[in-house]
C-alpha cells in the first residue's frame, strides 16, 4: 500500500522545490533558445522561456485542481524570465547545436518527478499522478514547438514521453515501496534524465507502426 498522502507543505520539500525551479529555469532557456533560432526579439524570448517553463505545470494544476504555481508564487516567472535574460545576453557562438536537447533533458526529468509528486499531494491516484508528471514533463515543449514552427518531438521516435513515463512511474513506483520524497525524487530524476541521455547520444526512440503487408 502507498503510505499515507502527506499534507502539501510537508510532501513538497527542498528537494523538490528545487527540482520545480530547476526544471522551471532550464525548460525556459530552451524555449529562450528556440526565439534564439528564429532570431526574434527580447520580447519574444521572454514569451518563449515564459510558456516553455509554465506551460506544463499550469495545465497539470488546473486538472488537479490546485493553484496556478506560478499565479500564486512569482518565482517561477522570475526564473523563466531570468533564462531568457541569460540566453539573449549570452554570444549564440556558445551553445552547441544539441543545447537545447540537453536543457530539455534536464527540464523533462525533473519535472516529471515534481509534477508526479505534486498530484499525490492532492490526492491524486497513483496512476494519474504518473500521467500528471507526464503533462508537467511535456506541454511545456510541445508548445515550445508549435510556436516555433518546428516538428513536434511528439512526432519523432526519439524517446521522450517514454522518459517522462518513466521518471513519474519510478517515484510513484519508489514512494509506493515506502521510500521518502527526497530519495525517490532524486533516483527518478537522475535515471529518467539518464534514459533521456543515452536517447540523445544513441538516438535511441521506439518502433514507429507499420502496415501488415499485403
Amino acid at each position: 500500500m502507498l503510505p499515507a498522502t502527506p499534507t502539501l507543505a510537508t510532501s513538497i520539500g527542498p528537494v523538490l522545490e528545487t527540482l520545480s525551479i530547476v526544471g522551471t529555469f532550464v525548460f525556459a532557456a530552451s524555449g529562450a533558445l528556440a526565439a534564439a533560432r528564429l532570431r526574434q526579439t527580447i520580447v519574444t524570448f521572454s514569451f518563449f522561456a515564459l510558456v516553455t517553463g509554465v506551460g506544463g505545470g499550469t495545465v497539470r494544476d488546473l486538472l488537479i485542481g490546485a493553484p496556478v504555481f506560478w499565479v500564486v508564487d512569482a518565482m517561477p516567472a522570475i526564473a523563466c524570465v531570468s533564462a531568457a535574460m541569460v540566453v539573449w545576453v549570452t554570444p549564440r557562438k556558445w551553445w552547441s547545436d544539441r543545447a537545447l536537447d540537453w536543457l530539455d533533458a534536464v527540464g523533462l526529468a525533473a519535472f516529471a518527478v515534481f509534477g508526479a509528486a505534486k498530484a499525490m499531494s492532492f490526492g491524486v491516484p497513483p496512476f494519474v499522478a504518473g500521467v500528471m508528471g507526464v503533462v508537467t514533463g511535456c506541454v511545456g515543449g510541445i508548445i515550445r514547438d508549435i510556436l516555433a514552427g518546428e516538428p513536434s518531438i511528439l512526432l519523432r521516435p526519439e524517446l521522450y514521453v517514454t522518459v517522462a513515463a518513466f521518471a513519474s512511474g519510478l517515484f510513484v513506483l519508489l514512494r509506493w515501496f515506502g521510500l521518502d520524497v527526497p530519495v525517490a525524487s532524486v533516483i527518478a530524476a537522475l535515471l529518467g534524465f539518464m534514459l533521456r541521455a543515452v536517447a540523445i547520444i544513441r538516438g535511441l526512440g521506439l518502433p514507429a507502426y507499420r502496415e501488415a503487408e499485403e
